[in-house]
């Protein structure tokens, strides 16, 4: 009788604590969507406050190294970047990197977006140094796990070819750029606006190299590519014209690079 007892006690135990970890979980996912939404509408403040409640229901239904733990200390960190708290962002992302390599495998795609996101907080302080092997294991692991020609790995060539423009390294940058153009290119055709960033990208590096020529005509083919997709008035379009406007001030210029700045701050207030 006590056995049977013991038995039921321990099913019932069992189906509770099921039934607890499924409210858990419905709980962290309205708490974790919100976070991100309030993030993306650039209410910090509110979006931090969901993302340690999501954090702390994570820790709750999975214990501290689960998989979701590591996801809500990851976009917690990039909402603490974002309020420019880069040592409590740092401190996030490196704990969400040991728990996604310890519960999914060093490997995994997850790991290489908190890879991403890392370098970018390092990049952010101007600290390349630290932000390139990260770039770089990201890259490997992308091209290894979801192949060569996917969309995730023309991000992390176009992050890696920052990180190497900022430091002035012109020359290993645009084969990397290059490279994720022709990959967007093929994914989404050559209209989209994420093949009019890539555009833009390169054209920067040309005009950091005094390459004025190759320059214009990116700028240009990204700027028609944005004004159709996405409309006249886009902050995207704004970037385009930012790097024209540069191209049009080094090569002399001035008046049409004036009317350029002119239209970027009418952009910047309808935006505002």
């Amino acid at each position: 009788m006590n056995r049977r007892l013991i038995v039921l006690t321990a099913a019932l135990l069992g189906m509770a604590m099921n039934a607890w970890a499924e409210t858990n979980s419905v709980k962290w996912e309205t708490f974790n969507a919100r976070a991100l939404s309030l993030y993306r509408q650039g209410q910090y403040k509110q979006a931090a406050d969901a993302a340690k409640k999501a954090l702390k229901l994570a820790e709750q239904a999975g214990g501290l190294h689960h998989p979701t733990v590591a996801l809500s200390m990851n976009n917690l960190a990039l909402i603490q970047k974002a309020q420019g708290r880069y040592k409590q962002a740092e401190q996030l992302y490196v704990f969400s990197l040991m728990i996604g390599e310890e519960s999914r495998g060093k490997e995994h795609p997850s790991v290489a977006r908190t890879l991403n996101n890392l370098a970018a907080l390092y990049d952010a302080q101007d600290l390349h140094a630290k932000a390139e092997p990260l770039h770089k294991r990201a890259l490997a692991i992308k091209e290894s796990k979801l192949g060569p020609d996917h969309l995730s790995v023309a991000q992390s060539l176009n992050n890696l070819a920052t990180c190497y423009a900022r430091q002035g390294r012109y020359a290993q940058a645009e084969p990397l750029q290059r490279r994720a153009l022709m990959i967007r290119e093929r994914a989404l055709g050559p209209k989209h606006p994420v093949v009019a960033q890539s555009l833009t990208h390169l054209a920067d590096l040309h005009r950091q190299k005094r390459q004025y020529e190759q320059a214009e005509p990116l700028y240009k083919r990204a700027l028609a590519i944005l004004e159709n997709a996405l409309g006249s008035d886009h902050p995207l379009v704004a970037e385009s014209l930012t790097g024209l406007a540069r191209l049009y001030r080094s090569t002399g210029r001035e008046a049409t690079a004036t009317a350029l700045e002119e239209r970027i701050a009418t952009i910047g207030d309808k935006n505002s």
